[in-house]
């Protein structure tokens, strides 16, 4: 095996002609399956939930492990691509990722598939960064910002094309085919990937791991994401259960700060957090993709729980975003060059709020469009906030520090995006039953509009027991969709309170960040 000290520059001149497209296609394919498979499982949750005999919100553990173990997996990408290489540590991760996707379609009940779901998720860690640096060690440094503009693409677009087509499959054939498709494209991948890129292999050494600081990982994110997601289910604090993870969490956070900051070789370089941009992008990525996840997980659980949508048309509702997000990302990531990343930044979260705060306004008698039109507008969005933000967290940094730096982001975004789906669906459900309290007060005797709705059920043909129910539903529906609006307002508050977080970093020349990027591995 070759060696090379720390750092050391990508030798490989830029890919031409057909090699780089075909390069591109298959890095893009690989990306797009990975991404899309954080959100295909979605909409399609009642169906895996009724058919493994779990609760809705128990199935969400679906998502969850796969976040988890991804977030996990991500830091040690550094570590394992100057262990093995890039492009086999890529490969390697892709058939792996491909034998997991079919573990998870086999898997007999809820709890193997959440331990498949991790194991695929830890597979999965890998890919991204590593599509990432491949890529832009084809493109020219001149083309960096277009190279990041069309991953960034695929990162963006995969997400929403999720439910599309997770509700498709679901509807149509079977839930473990949301799965199962991923296996052509997983092989195609990854031959297509040895074949252009087998000759492009990096250098490697040996290294040692700091399993101190791993273990320490591990304890304290899967304390945490249990605490999060066992809270609802367990009345939070006052349950011992979740008290108990919540001191874990804490502890192992607190050893595991200590740890990485005083040790030679930490799993995650935590002193990145050092530079302003690094600390202010991340935290500005980190939070906004948090809201953005929790909202797309949010959406198709109420249209199709309260809403009567079939997991196609919940599906449908999400897919327009994918359209603007197209359109714009090229155009960004030619400009962001030329203009203050923050203001693009900026714009992005802006829109995100207008988005959210229309979401704010639905009620149980909006109607498709209504409901579809914040959802093309999010696009728009979607196509200025990865690549600024991108920009701003990895400007002034040299390229050997790149890795880390990419890896400990998406480490933190990704650990953020498991977060926001168990706070909106546990706050979702919390709020749903102050709403639902405050909605039963009205049905009583001294109340003309309870009694008259009561009357009109007897009248056609309901027992007192039937009529109570049939209102109970009418009771939920209003109070989830209360819940759903809240959060949506919320949310559209917070996005807006993030514009000042960007503006603490220092203005760069967005060259700059892109001239970074293009240094990655």
């Amino acid at each position: 095996m070759a060696t090379a000290p720390a750092g050391a520059p990508q030798a490989h001149a830029p890919l031409e002609g057909p090699a780089r497209v075909w390069g591109t296609i298959a890095l893009s394919a690989a990306t797009f399956m990975n991404v899309l498979d954080t959100s295909i499982a979605n909409v399609s949750l009642p169906a895996i939930a009724g058919d493994l005999g779990v609760s809705p919100n128990q199935g969400t553990w679906v998502i969850t492990s796969f976040a988890v173990a991804n977030a996990i997996a991500v830091p040690l990408t550094g570590w394992l691509s100057q262990r093995f290489g890039q492009v086999r540590l890529f490969v390697g991760s892709v058939i792996l990722f491909v034998l997991a996707s079919w573990l998870c379609g086999l898997a007999p009940n809820m709890a193997t598939l959440i331990a498949f779901r991790a194991l695929q998720g830890f597979v999965a860690g890998p890919m991204i960064p590593l599509s990432q640096s491949l890529l832009l060690a084809s493109y020219p440094k001149a083309l960096a910002g277009l190279a990041m503009a069309m991953w960034a693409m695929t990162t963006l677009v995969a997400p929403v094309m999720g439910p599309l087509l997770g509700g498709w499959i679901t509807d149509n054939i079977s839930w473990p085919w949301i799965f199962y498709i991923n296996i052509p494209v997983g092989i195609l991948a990854a031959g297509s990937s040895w074949a252009i890129f087998r000759k492009r292999e990096s250098a490697t050494r040996k290294l040692p791991i700091d399993k101190v600081g791993l273990a320490l990982l591990v304890v304290w994110i899967a304390a945490l994401q249990m605490m999060l997601d066992l809270g609802k289910e367990n009345d939070w604090f006052h349950s011992p259960l979740i008290v108990g993870l919540a001191v874990v969490a804490a502890v192992g956070f607190a050893f595991f700060l200590v740890w990485e900051l005083t040790d030679e070789h930490p799993v995650v370089e935590l002193r990145l957090f050092a530079r302003r941009n690094f600390w202010t992008g991340t935290l500005a990525t980190s939070m906004g993709y948090g809201l953005f996840f929790g909202n797309v997980v949010l959406l198709p659980l109420w249209l199709q729980q309260f809403m009567g949508y079939t997991a196609t048309d919940a599906g449908m509702i999400m897919a327009p975003v994918g359209l603007m997000a197209i359109l714009l990302s090229p155009v960004v990531g030619k400009t962001v060059g030329k203009i203050d990343p923050r203001k693009y930044a900026s714009f992005a979260f802006a829109v995100f709020g207008l988005v959210l705060w229309m979401r704010s306004n639905f009620n149980t008698s909006a109607d498709f469009r209504t409901i579809m039109v914040p959802t093309i507008i999010q696009g728009v969005a979607m196509a200025f906030f990865f690549i600024p933000l991108m920009t701003i967290t990895l400007s002034g940094l040299t390229p050997d520090r790149i890795p880390a730096a990419s890896g400990l982001t998406n480490f933190v975004r990704i650990t953020a995006g498991a977060m926001g789906t168990s706070i909106s669906t546990t706050m979702w459900e919390s709020r749903a039953a102050l709403h639902h309290s405050q909605l039963a007060e009205a049905v009583n005797p001294g109340s003309p509009a309870a009694q008259s709705t009561l009357s009109g059920l007897a009248a056609s043909g309901l027992t007192p027991d039937q009529a109570l129910a049939q209102i109970n539903r009418l009771a939920d529906q209003q109070a989830f969709t209360m819940a759903a609006t809240d959060l949506f307002w919320l949310s559209a508050a917070l996005f807006i309170a993030l514009i000042p977080f960007v503006w603490l970093s220092h203005p760069q020349r967005g060259a700059g960040g892109a001239d970074a990027a293009a240094g990655a591995h």
